[in-house]
C-alpha cells in the first residue's frame, strides 16, 4: 500500500528547509485530540497520559512541537541540537528501502532504493544532524515548553560534535550544549552517543570510557539534570554489557535504538545520496530494524536486571502500529517512542491510546 507523504509532519518531497518553513502538513481541520481521565503513566517524575511519544527527530521548532501534542502525542523530544549553527546535508534526506528486514546490526549495503513509499515502511535518511544557532533554538525551546499542558513532558536531545580539536575539546562541547539546554528551563536531557549521520569513525556508545567521562563531565558541571542516552545495536552483547556496567549507573535513562548505517544506492546501483565520502552510508529505520532494536530492549532488559540496575528503557525503531508499541513494552521498554511511524501517521499516537 503506497503511503500519502504530503500530510504529516514531513514532506520527503521538499527539502529540509522548505520543510522548517513550510511544515508541519496537517490537513487543514483536523481537531485536537482530547484525552480523558487522569495521566497515570510516569516519565521521570511527570505524570503522562501514554507512555508512546516521538523520538529525536522531526520536531526542530516550537510549531512542530504543537502539531505533535495536538495530534496526541504525550511526550515530545525536541529535535537534537549542537553548540553552533550545523547545516542539513543537501536534498534528498529521505528515501524509501526496498527491504523487509536487516539481518545484522552491523554496516549494511547496498541497499537498493525503491519508487514509493510503501507499507511496510522502510527509510534511509541523510540529514547530518543540522542544527539552528543556539540562540535560536533555545527561543524555540522556550516556546514548545511553554505549550506543554499537564499530562504532557517534553525532552530534549543533544548532539556533540567533533570539529578535530582533540578529545578534550569533544566532551567540553558535550558540557556546554548541556548548559545551553539547562538555560531554556530543561531538566531532562538524551545525548547521543549514536548516530551514523555524524560521520564519526566510531560512534561514542562504542567506546565506554569515553561515554561515562561524557556523562561524568556534565553531571559535574550542569547540576540538577537527569541525563538519558541513546545507543546504537550492540551486535557484540558483551561490549554492551561493558557499556551498561560502566554508563548504567550514572543515567536515569537509556534509548535503544538508533539508525543502522548501510550503503544506499539507486536502481543503476549508483550512491544515492550525493556529497560522495561524507554520505557514502545513511541511516536505515522503520520496519527493516523492527526486529533489532526489539533483540536490544529485550537485552538492556535482562541487564537491568542482571546487574541490579533501575535505568528506564526508552525503545525506539520500527514501532509502526499499535502491535509494535505493544510488543515493545512485552520486551521490556519502560517507555516506547516513534520516528519513522509518526512522520506521516500523525494518529498513531491516538491508535495506541485506543488500544491501551
Amino acid at each position: 500500500m503506497d503511503i500519502n507523504t504530503t500530510t504529516g509532519l514531513f514532506d520527503p518531497s521538499k527539502s529540509y528547509e522548505q520543510n522548517m518553513l513550510e511544515g508541519p502538513f496537517v490537513p487543514a481541520g483536523t481537531k485536537p485530540y482530547k484525552n480523558v481521565g487522569v495521566p497515570s503513566y510516569d516519565f521521570f517524575g511527570t505524570p503522562v497520559y501514554s507512555p508512546f511519544g516521538i523520538a529525536a527527530g522531526p520536531l526542530p521548532r516550537a510549531k512542530f512541537v504543537r502539531a505533535a501534542l495536538d495530534a496526541g502525542y504525550d511526550i515530545i523530544t525536541f529535535k537534537s541540537v549542537r553548540t553552533r549553527i550545523h547545516p542539513c546535508h543537501s536534498n534528498p534526506n529521505v528515501a524509501p528501502l526496498d527491504i523487509d528486514e536487516l539481518k545484522t546490526g552491523n554496516s549494511q549495503g547496498p541497499i537498493t532504493i525503491k519508487p514509493q513509499f510503501s507499507q511496510p515502511l522502510s527509510l534511509a535518511n541523510s540529514f547530518g544532524i543540522p542544527s539552528l544557532d543556539p540562540a535560536q533554538w533555545q527561543a524555540e525551546m522556550k516556546k514548545s515548553f511553554s505549550l506543554l499542558k499537564p499530562g504532557q513532558a517534553m525532552l530534549v536531545a543533544l548532539q556533540g560534535t567533533d570539529r578535530g580539536e582533540g578529545h578534550q575539546a569533544f566532551v567540553d562541547d558535550h558540557v556546554l550544549g548541556a548548559k545551553l539546554l539547562r538555560e531554556t528551563g530543561a531538566k531532562i536531557i538524551e545525548i547521543d552517543f549514536s548516530c551514523p549521520n555524524e560521520g564519526s569513525p566510531e560512534l561514542v556508545c562504542f567506546n565506554a570510557p569515553v561515554a561515562r567521562e561524557i556523562v561524568e563531565a556534565v553531571q559535574a558541571n550542569v547540576p540538577g539534570l537527569r541525563l538519558i542516552v541513546k545507543i546504537a545495536y550492540f551486535k557484540d552483547k558483551q561490549k554492551l554489557r561493558d557499556f551498561v556496567q560502566q554508563v548504567g549507573p550514572l543515567v536515569a535513562g537509556i534509548t535503544a535504538i538508533n539508525t543502522v548505517p548501510a550503503e544506499i544506492v539507486d536502481q543503476e546501483g549508483k550512491q544515492f545520496f550525493p556529497g560522495g565520502q561524507v554520505r557514502a552510508k545513511a541511516g536505515v529505520s522503520g520496519n527493516a530494524i523492527k526486529y533489532l532494536a526489539q533483540e536490544m530492549v529485550n537485552e538492556l532488559s535482562q541487564l537491568r536486571k542482571e546487574l541490579d540496575m533501575d535505568y528506564t528503557i526508552i525503545g525506539v525503531g520500527g514501532v509502526l502500529s499499535a502491535q509494535d508499541f505493544h510488543e515493545r513494552r512485552a520486551a521490556g521498554a519502560d517507555i516506547v517512542m516513534g520516528l519513522t511511524g509518526v512522520m506521516w501517521n500523525l494518529n498513531l499516537a491516538a491508535e495506541i491510546k485506543a488500544s491501551i
